[in-house]
């Protein structure tokens, strides 16, 4: 007999490969744009135009819709999580599918941040016992303090490096500490 509550395995891997997807497409994107820079420009800039933003706002889109089933397996466990997890993978989507040249893009980006941040601090706080907990705070501060950071080191007027902190933070834990996690340690 199988046990009911547990998310199905599909669910459990839609988190990692919308994590994938969505990263891939990112970097694809960054590898083929002969103009971005790390210092000088935003992600969102290669969601612009030819030859990168077809496989940059592709990748969001696919990879946020890919993370909306990773929130039913995070609803067996911990449903403000997945909530507000839900949220972020929308926000995903929104930022794919409104590039930085429409006006619903800078709200869509901000809300992807904050819920990014929201979505792992809320995890960490509930399960801040535990190992996986505190590490999912960890990540959470690292996602937050890598913006001013970046601006105080006063490197370059781009925001892509703390806006791939932030992804790479949320996909750690989406990968290896969320109670779904495919590559979680069992506490």
């Amino acid at each position: 007999m199988t046990d009911q509550s547990a998310p199905s395995p599909l669910a459990r891997l839609a988190g990692a490969v919308g994590s994938a997807v969505a990263l891939g497409g990112i970097l694809l994107a960054t590898a083929v744009s002969p103009t971005f820079s790390w210092s000088e420009s935003a992600l969102s800039d290669l969601g612009v135009a030819a030859p990168t933003a077809l496989l940059f706002n592709g990748g969001l889109v696919l990879g946020g819709l890919l993370a909306l089933g990773y929130a039913g397996a995070l609803r067996r466990s911990a449903r403000p999580v997945a909530v507000v997890y839900a949220l972020c993978a929308c926000s995903l989507v929104g930022v794919g599918a409104f590039p930085s040249d429409t006006a619903a893009h800078v709200p869509v980006a901000v809300a992807f941040f904050v819920l990014l941040a929201a979505t792992l601090a809320l995890d960490g706080v509930r399960r801040r016992a535990t190992t996986t907990g505190r590490a999912s705070l960890l990540l959470a501060a690292v996602s937050v303090a890598a913006w001013p950071l970046w601006f105080l080191a006063d490197i370059g007027p781009g925001v892509a490096v703390p806006e791939l902190i932030g992804a790479l933070s949320l996909a750690t834990w989406v990968v290896a500490l969320a109670p779904p996690a495919p590559m979680r340690a069992r506490e």
